[in-house]
C-alpha cells in the first residue's frame, strides 16, 4: 500500500509493503477529467491537473486530524502494474475499513457557510456519489465517514447523517454501524448495489467483491455477465487450489473431442506428465490446451492451474511473476528476486498441491542461458502442457507424448461452424458450409471469423462464399517476411487473409477507428497491446471500437491486463495488407509517436509501465528506419536505452545506444548518449571500454560546451570513478580532485555534486571506496 504526505510543501508518496502501515486518512469521492495520476507524482506534474485541489484539501483536513498520511485512488496505485492494480481492487474493502479517517468530497453539494440543514438537505441526498457503484464499499467499510461540501465545509458523518443515508440508500443500520457483514445473505448484499451506476460495466460486479469477501482477478472487457458468471464460481468454489488462466473458457469449443480426451489421459494417468501440442498456426491449440485448464478446474478442485505466456522471455517472466504473487510466496514482490525460481522451488516442495502448467507459444526452447525445462517444478504433482507450432520443440519437450494437430475433417469443421453461427443452417445451407470450409482450408480460426461476419452482417454461407470469390484476388501470397513454421503443406495465411479483409472492408465502411486500432496493432508486438495505446476522444469510444474488433474475432480481450491480443496470423496479414498498401511506413509512424507520447522517463516510479511498453517499443524500432522516422523514433529508441540500463539489461540497453550514436553523430544529445554507452560497458565489466569511451565524451564535452559546463563535469567525475575502478590510482585522484575545483567554480560548493565529489575524494585519500561512475 502507497500512502501520500506533503514534505516542504512536495508531494511524496512512500510505499509500506512489507511495513507497518501508519495511521492515514482516505479519500472517497468521484472521478473527474483531470485527475492527478500515479505517475504524475514522479514527473512532478500533479499541481497542473484539476484533481489537485481535492489533494490539497484530503491533506489539511487529515492533518487537522493530526494524520501525517492519507491515500487516494488517483495516484496511489500504478495502474501500469498490472499485479499491483488487480491485487489493489480486491484490497480496497480493507483499506477503506482500517483507515482513521474517511473523507467523503461531495462536489455537487453546495452549503454557505451559515446555512442551516434544511438549506442543503435535499442536495446531500440527491447527490451523485449515492449512486455510485464503488462508493457503496466507501460508505460500510470504514468506522469514521465524514462528509464535505463542494466548499471543503463539514457537513456531518455517517453517525449523525444516519437516518438520511439509511433513507437514500436504504443499507440496513447494522451495516452502516459496522455490523457483521455476513449477517446478511450473498442476494441481499447484492441488492445494495442494484441501482447503483458504474463507469465500467464490470465494476457492477468488483465494487461487491469486498462486500462479499471474495477475491476475483480484475478483467476489464469481460463483460458484466461473465463477470457475475466468475464471481458466483468463486462463492461456489471456496477453498479451491488458486489458479491463473487470463483468458475465459470458450463456450462454444467443440469438434477436438478425441483429442480432448487424448489429452486429459496423457496429462493424468501418471505422476509428473509433459505432453506437448503441435500444430501450424490457428488450428486452434491454444484453444485446445484452454479447455483443457478450465476443465481440470471444474472437476479437480484440488488442483492449481497457471497459464503461461512462453513465447519470449519477458513473457515467461511476467507469468511466473504473477504465480508467485498469486502463491504468496515470500519474496514475490522483492524486484531482484527471480520468480521463475521462486515459483519453481515452491511447487516442486514436498506436501504442495496437485498442479497443471500450460505454457502457450513454447516455439523456442532456448530463453537466453536457460532452457524452458529448467523452470519446470520437480514434483511428482506437477504436470506441464505446452502448445507449439515448432516439432522438434514439441519431441524436445514432450517426447513421447506429442499430440499433432493438423487440418480438421470436413464433418468437425461443419460441427465448428454450426455452433458458432447462431442461426440453425438449413440442408441447403449445410451443403453451401461445406464449400465454404473446404475454401478456408478447415482452418479453426478462420472459420471462426467466418461465422463471426455471418452473425454480425446476418447473411448466409452462400452470400460469405460470394464475398471470399471476390476477395481472392485482394489475398496476398505468403511473403518473404512470414517465418517458416515447418507445415509447408498446411496453407494458413491464405485463409486468414480473406476472412481479415472482408470483416476489415465492412468495419472502414461504419466507422475508421476501430480499423485504424488495427492498423496500429499490426506495428506493435502482437500480445498484451495495453488499451490506453489506442487513442480515442474518450473512454467509451474506445471500449465501442474495441467491442467492434470483438465482434468479428479479429482481436482476443485480455480482461485482466484491460489489453488486446492479435493472432500471429492476422498480424502477419495485417502488416502484409499495409505493405502492399504502401500504408506501413505511415502506420509505423503513428505507433513510434503513441509509443514515444506515452513511454515515462526513466525515474523508478514509472519501471512497470515502462516494462510493459517496452515489448512494444522494441518491436516497432526493429521493424522501422532512423531516415524515415526521424527524430521520434530516435528518441523513443534513447528512452528504451535508459529503461533497459536502469533495469540491468545492460548488453540490450548498450545495442540501443550505439544506434542513437551513430544515427546522430552531429547532434548534441550525441555526448549523452555516449556517456550513457559507457555506463553499460561499466556495469558488464569492461572498464577499459568504458574509460576510452568516457575520455572521448570529456574531451568532446570541454570542446563543444567548456570546462564548467554541468557535462562536462560529470563526465570527468566518470572518468575518474571509471580509472578509479580499474585500480589506476595515480591517474584517477588527480582528475577527481580537477573535477572538484572545477565544480567549486561553475557549480558552487554547496551544490550536491560537489559535495559529493569532495566525500568521494577523501574516501580515496584514505583508501575507503566503492566506485561506480554516475549515470
Amino acid at each position: 500500500m502507497r500512502l501520500l504526505r506533503f514534505d516542504r510543501g512536495r508531494l511524496v508518496s512512500t510505499d509500506f509493503r512489507g511495513k507497518a502501515i501508519p495511521p492515514y486518512a482516505i479519500l472517497s469521492h468521484r472521478w473527474g477529467d483531470s485527475e492527478v495520476l500515479f505517475e504524475d507524482l514522479a514527473a512532478v506534474t500533479y499541481e497542473e491537473k484539476a484533481g489537485y485541489r481535492k489533494i490539497e484539501f484530503c491533506a489539511a483536513q487529515a492533518a487537522r486530524d493530526q494524520l501525517q498520511y492519507f491515500w487516494i485512488d488517483t495516484c496511489c496505485i500504478d495502474k501500469w502494474d498490472l499485479r499491483e492494480r488487480s491485487k489493489a481492487i480486491n484490497s480496497m474493502f480493507r483499506w477503506y475499513r482500517s483507515a482513521a479517517r474517511c473523507y467523503v468530497f461531495l462536489p455537487d453539494v453546495l452549503v454557505a457557510a451559515d446555512a442551516s440543514r434544511s438549506a442543503w438537505e435535499a442536495s446531500f441526498c440527491a447527490s451523485e456519489w449515492f449512486t455510485r457503484g464503488w462508493t457503496l464499499q466507501e460508505l460500510i467499510a470504514p468506522a469514521s465517514v465524514e462528509f464535505f461540501s463542494y466548499q471543503g465545509q463539514r457537513i456531518g458523518d455517517k453517525t449523525s447523517l444516519e437516518p438520511l443515508v439509511h433513507k437514500t440508500t436504504g443499507i440496513p443500520l447494522t451495516a452502516l454501524r459496522n455490523g457483521a457483514l455476513d449477517e446478511f445473505t450473498v442476494d441481499e448484499r447484492r441488492d445494495w448495489a442494484k441501482n447503483r451506476k458504474t463507469t465500467e460495466e464490470e465494476d457492477a460486479v468488483y465494487c461487491l467483491l469486498g462486500i462479499l469477501d471474495v477475491v476475483i482477478p480484475a478483467a476489464y472487457g469481460e463483460g458484466v455477465e461473465r463477470a457475475w458468471r466468475r464471481l458466483q464460481m468463486e462463492l461456489e468454489a471456496a477453498g479451491s487450489a488458486p489458479s491463473i488462466i487470463p483468458f475465459s473458457q470458450n463456450e462454444q469449443f467443440v469438434g477436438r473431442e478425441s483429442q480432448l480426451a487424448e489429452l486429459e489421459a496423457k496429462l493424468f494417468e501418471y505422476s509428473q506428465a509433459t505432453v506437448a501440442i503441435v500444430g501450424p498456426p490457428g488450428t486452434g491449440k491454444s484453444q485446445l490446451a484452454l479447455e483443457v485448464a478450465h476443465r481440470t478446474i471444474q472437476r479437480n478442485k484440488n488442483c492449481s492451474v497457471f497459464w503461461i505466456d512462453a513465447s519470449d522471455k519477458d513473457s515467461l517472466y511476467r507469468s511466473y511473476a504473477g504465480i508467485a504473487q498469486k502463491l504468496n510466496i515470500p519474496g514475490w514482490d522483492d524486484e531482484k528476486a527471480d520468480s521463475r525460481q521462486l515459483v519453481k522451488a515452491h511447487l516442486s516442495g514436498k506436501g504442495e498441491r496437485q498442479c497443471l502448467l500450460v505454457f502457450d507459444n513454447a516455439d523456442d526452447v532456448s530463453l537466453g542461458s536457460a532452457h524452458l525445462s529448467d523452470y519446470v517444478p520437480q514434483s511428482d504433482q506437477c504436470a506441464a502442457l505446452y502448445t507449439t507450432t515448432n516439432s522438434d520443440t514439441a519431441k524436445k519437450l514432450a517426447t513421447p507424448n506429442v499430440l499433432q494437430l493438423r487440418e480438421m475433417t470436413p464433418s468437425m469443421a461443419l460441427r465448428v461452424l454450426e455452433n458458432h453461427v447462431e442461426a440453425s443452417l438449413t440442408a441447403t445451407e449445410q451443403q453451401e458450409a461445406r464449400l465454404l470450409l473446404r475454401e478456408l482450408s478447415y482452418l479453426p480460426l478462420a472459420i471462426v471469423q467466418a461465422a463471426a461476419y455471418i452473425n454480425t452482417r446476418n447473411i448466409t454461407p452462400r452470400e460469405y462464399r460470394s464475398l471470399v470469390a471476390r476477395q481472392e484476388e485482394a489475398v496476398p501470397e505468403r511473403d518473404s517476411e512470414l517465418p517458416k513454421d515447418g507445415f509447408p503443406e498446411h496453407n494458413t495465411t491464405g485463409p486468414i487473409a480473406t476472412t481479415l479483409l472482408i470483416s476489415l472492408n465492412q468495419i472502414r465502411g461504419g466507422g475508421q477507428l476501430a480499423a485504424d486500432y488495427l492498423f496500429l496493432s499490426a506495428c506493435m508486438d502482437r500480445k498484451d497491446i495495453p488499451l490506453d495505446l489506442l487513442p480515442a476522444s474518450s473512454p467509451r469510444e474506445r471500449e465501442e471500437a474495441v467491442k467492434i474488433l470483438s465482434r468479428y474475432r479479429l482481436v482476443a480481450r485480455r480482461p485482466a491486463e484491460s489489453s488486446l491480443d492479435l493472432h500471429q496470423l492476422v498480424h502477419r496479414a495485417l502488416r502484409e495488407w499495409l505493405r502492399r498498401q504502401e500504408r506501413l511506413d505511415e502506420w509505423t509512424g503513428n505507433a513510434i509517436r503513441e509509443l514515444y507520447g506515452v513511454f515515462p522517463g526513466d525515474n523508478h516510479g514509472s519501471r512497470s509501465k515502462w516494462r510493459r511498453l517496452l515489448p512494444h517499443a522494441r518491436y516497432v524500432l526493429s521493424h522501422s528506419s532512423a531516415e524515415k522516422e526521424g527524430g521520434d523514433r530516435l528518441e523513443l529508441a534513447r528512452k528504451c536505452a535508459m529503461a533497459l540500463y536502469n533495469d540491468g539489461r545492460w548488453r540490450e540497453a548498450e545495442e540501443l545506444e550505439v544506434r542513437v550514436m551513430e544515427t546522430r553523430k552531429r547532434h548534441p544529445d550525441t555526448l549523452t548518449s555516449m556517456a550513457n554507452l559507457a555506463s553499460t560497458f561499466w556495469n558488464q565489466d569492461r572498464g577499459k571500454e568504458a574509460e576510452e569511451l568516457f575520455v572521448r565524451v570529456m574531451e568532446a564535452s570541454s570542446r563543444v560546451l567548456g570546462d564548467e559546463h554541468p557535462s562536462t563535469l560529470t563526465s570527468i567525475n566518470n572518468l575518474a570513478f571509471t580509472l578509479k575502478g580499474q585500480g589506476l590510482h595515480d591517474k584517477a585522484i588527480p582528475l577527481l580532485e580537477e573535477c572538484c575545483r572545477l565544480q567549486q567554480q561553475g557549480l558552487g560548493p554547496k551544490h550536491p555534486h560537489t559535495i559529493s565529489s569532495l566525500e568521494a575524494l577523501q574516501a580515496w585519500r584514505i583508501g575507503n571506496v566503492s566506485p561506480k561512475p554516475a549515470r
